[in-house]
């Protein structure tokens, strides 16, 4: 009986260290995707409508651009650093991307053009196309010739009219692109790619 009442705290105790371990290498794998692999970022507001809304979840693949360079038409989440002369604030933004190092982009009556040349731009919501007035339609409908100076990117969302993006706060660093977002996780209903 003695022999019993031993061996049972023993097979516990061994079942819950089994239990701790898988636990521990469960997290530490996760801290580490999240970390260095893939990443899920909430979207929060209405600038990349209608190829993702609010409350959309996307799936973000950090070690892309490790492997291969950035390409036009990718959307990446890159940090934003603003600061008011005191505070440093850091936003995570999701944008395509429309201009990469050395490419010139102009904007006439809401056409861009990269190089001279205007782009397709599928991804366009058709009712803001739609707009006969150029304000509602992007925002912003002329703008100068712009050269994407290097080791830059010049960042758009594809709602035009509530974007707020490379047209006001210029191009972005490279090194603040955190990753490229690649497909859409939630609701179950809005899975796609991107």
């Amino acid at each position: 009986m003695s022999d019993a009442a031993e061996t049972i705290p023993k097979e516990g105790f061994k079942a819950i260290r089994e239990w701790v371990t898988v636990v521990g290498v469960a997290l530490i794998i996760a801290f580490l995707v999240r970390g260095f692999a893939l990443q899920q970022f909430y979207i929060s507001g209405p600038s990349m409508e209608s190829t993702m809304f609010q409350d959309n979840r996307v799936l973000v693949n950090k070690i892309s651009y490790r492997l291969h360079d950035i390409h036009r038409g990718d959307v990446v989440v890159f940090d934003r650093v603003t600061t008011d002369g005191i505070a440093v604030q850091h936003d995570d933004l999701i944008k395509r991307v429309i201009g990469l190092a050395g490419d010139t982009i102009s904007i006439s009556k809401c056409v861009v053009s990269v190089n001279g040349k205007s782009i397709d731009e599928p991804y366009l919501n058709d009712y803001d196309l739609a707009q006969t007035n150029l304000d509602d339609r992007c925002r912003i409908p002329e703008m100068a010739v712009t050269t994407v100076e290097s080791g830059h990117l010049f960042v758009m969302g594809d709602n035009r009219p509530q974007s707020f993006d490379s047209r006001m706060f210029g191009t972005i660093d490279e090194k603040l692109v955190v990753g490229r977002a690649f497909v859409i996780i939630w609701p179950i209903g809005s899975f796609h790619w991107l």
